[in-house]
């Protein structure tokens, strides 16, 4: 089969939340090859100073045989924005609608994504649809993707090359073999909080407060027969707490077969402590599933933080000793 081919999977049936059988289609947009062309775009923050990040993203797509097309918004500035939403949706837009574009690589995060999600139209996504790159704040666009019915790539972004190379050298591999279809596993190490099991389904989530303040939109992803992906930065352990409650509480969790919890960094201190660690915070709101909880999984907001191809089927083994998780290809 061609790598330039599309691919469509066939009808999954899952339990829904309300117990019901819904049947869902992913598709698989085309792996990359040398010669085709990324658009890298700036739906989220404002990227001052910021251009000799995204000249070594083009450099990195160049080094694997890639071109590169960046939006012609993308160093807007609209207070706390890489330019107005109309700008922001413009380029993204375009992106999608381009039959030349392969891949649509996001330059950063930060926040905004949100309030261009219901500009989007998928029309002409849908008949050439690409990879969607990105973390953080980008997840309310994997979301959205997602229930679109297509892959996506929970990976670095533009801006990630502020760091060194030579300290992002898993970070890159992994996103370089997820775009060009290489097989991708993880062994994780291993944690005492991990709650041991094996589970299969669709792997979906990302950032645990975009999840949460999607909760009610049509753009919430029903988490049934699949597996949740969660990691956070710079959140007070009682606003984990808080977002994981509010999930469990509509339902989020009733259908699901697991969750895996990458990085949960930069922990802000409240006057009154919470009295355990994070790792514990999450095991005990999820106690009443019985579902396996991998915990150190690298990916989120560190330096080491590998690819995940949200919206494809993963096997994941959960042991205290460590965790596997594998893709299926």
């Amino acid at each position: 089969m061609l790598l330039c081919a599309v691919f469509f999977f066939g009808k999954t049936p899952v339990i829904a939340q309300n117990n019901t059988i819904k049947t869902t289609t992913l598709m698989r947009p085309p792996y990359l090859k040398a010669g085709d062309t990324v658009a890298i775009v700036a739906p989220s923050g404002i990227l001052k100073n910021r251009t000799t990040e995204i000249e070594k993203a083009k450099d990195l797509l160049k080094s694997w045989g890639l071109n590169t097309l960046v939006g012609k918004n993308v160093f807007n500035q609209n207070n706390h924005f890489a330019g107005t939403d109309a700008e922001r949706a413009e380029d993204l837009q375009q992106a999608m609608d381009d039959p030349k574009i392969s891949a649509i690589w996001c330059a950063r995060g930060g926040y905004g994504t949100v309030r261009i999600l219901d500009k989007l139209n998928y029309a002409k996504f849908k008949k050439k649809p690409k990879w969607v790159i990105g973390y953080s704040d980008i997840t309310a666009l994997h979301n959205q993707v997602h229930n679109e019915g297509f892959e996506s790539l929970h990976a670095m972004m533009g801006t990630s090359l502020q760091d060194d190379v030579t300290a992002i050298q898993e970070t890159i591999a992994t996103f370089k073999s997820a775009l060009f279809g290489k097989p991708l596993a993880y062994t994780l190490e291993g944690s005492k909080y991990n709650k041991t099991g094996t589970a299969s389904g669709q792997l979906v989530g990302g950032n645990l407060s975009i999840l949460q303040s999607m909760l009610g939109s049509k753009t919430s992803i029903d988490t049934a027969g699949k597996i949740l992906f969660i990691e956070e930065i710079g959140e007070y352990e009682y606003h984990i707490d808080r977002m994981l409650q509010s999930l469990k509480r509509a339902g989020y969790f009733d259908g699901c077969k697991g969750v895996l919890v990458g990085d949960i960094t930069k922990v802000r201190k409240n006057t009154t402590l919470w009295g355990s660690s994070v790792q514990q915070l999450i095991l005990d709101a999820l106690a009443e599933y019985t579902f396996p909880i991998a915990f150190n999984m690298p990916a989120g907001h560190e330096k080491d933080n590998r690819a995940l191809i949200l919206g494809r089927t993963v096997d994941l083994s959960v042991e205290k000793e460590k965790s596997v998780l594998k893709f299926k290809n």
